[in-house]
């Protein structure tokens, strides 16, 4: 399932932003968090391949997304200036940006590619 982040939840679960300058992410697990809006057409067609990948990927990488309306100090925090924007998070390595709606198979294989699990 992809879990909804606040402010305070993210700071927890991916990176404490008021407290840490350089970039150290919490989590155990890698993850993909989505920037999106409600209103946004291309957000609504990533959503349901993001629940798709949670399930298949379960135990193996952490599904996470951000309501950039609600949430805009983290929108700001990553320069979001189009959506839906995707974050991957390696456990061990900065994160990298991908823009726009992409399809499952190029999900996959940003996950194999920058995660290395399959």
């Amino acid at each position: 399932m992809v879990e909804q982040l606040s402010k305070e939840t993210f700071k927890t679960k991916v990176f404490d932003f008021e407290n840490q300058s350089a970039w150290h992410y919490e989590g155990d697990l890698p993850c993909v968090i989505d920037f999106y809006a409600d209103w946004c057409g291309p957000c609504k067609m990533v959503a349901p391949i993001m629940e798709e990948l949670a399930q298949e990927y379960a135990g193996k990488v952490l599904f996470y997304k951000v309501d950039t309306q609600a949430e805009q100090d983290l929108a700001a925090m990553f320069r979001i200036q189009s959506i839906p924007s995707i974050l991957f998070v390696p456990s061990d390595d900065k994160p990298q940006m991908a823009v726009g709606a992409l399809p499952k198979e190029s999900m996959e294989k940003a996950i194999a590619d920058i995660f290395k699990v399959e």
